[in-house]
């Protein structure tokens, strides 16, 4: 049921970011949902692509300090109060959502978000039980 989700720690400058977009497109590695936060001297680039294996070695290779993290990707009802009613499972179990971004890709008629828990195990329990679907690493790659 977890995904895999890549992360890379920048420097916070001119062209690192597109050093990251370029090597993955000669890598011919498709992104799928990307996250950028930062701070005044560096950034976390974190993603979703299409195969791992190829983004790791084609970052690693240039330089780049890569590393991964076991993320859930859930199909979220595109309606209003959709998220909100997942997040409210959530905070009723006290699962803490650490971060979230979206994917750029919706599941039928569901938009995609990407999670990252405190407790993925109990998170993948939770949700599955109240009938959430949580898309497994192999599908979400491919969507």
């Amino acid at each position: 049921m977890k995904a895999e989700q890549i992360s890379i720690f920048l420097e916070n400058k001119a062209g690192r970011l597109a050093g990251v977009t370029g090597t993955l497109s000669e890598a011919g590695v498709n992104i799928r949902a990307l996250s950028m936060a930062d701070t005044s001297d560096f950034g976390v680039l974190r993603l979703i692509v299409d195969d791992n294996g190829k983004a790791k070695l084609a970052l690693k290779e240039k330089g780049f300090t890569v590393g991964t993290t076991d993320v859930l990707a859930v199909e979220v009802p595109d309606e209003p109060g959709g998220l909100h009613n997942i997040l409210e499972l959530l905070k009723d179990s006290d699962v803490n959502v650490e971060y979230m971004y979206a994917f750029v890709q919706q599941s039928g008629s569901n938009a995609v978000m990407i999670f990252r828990f405190d407790n993925i195990d109990e998170a993948v329990d939770l949700l599955t039980q109240k009938g959430v679907r949580v898309i497994s690493g192999k599908d979400l790659y491919t969507l």
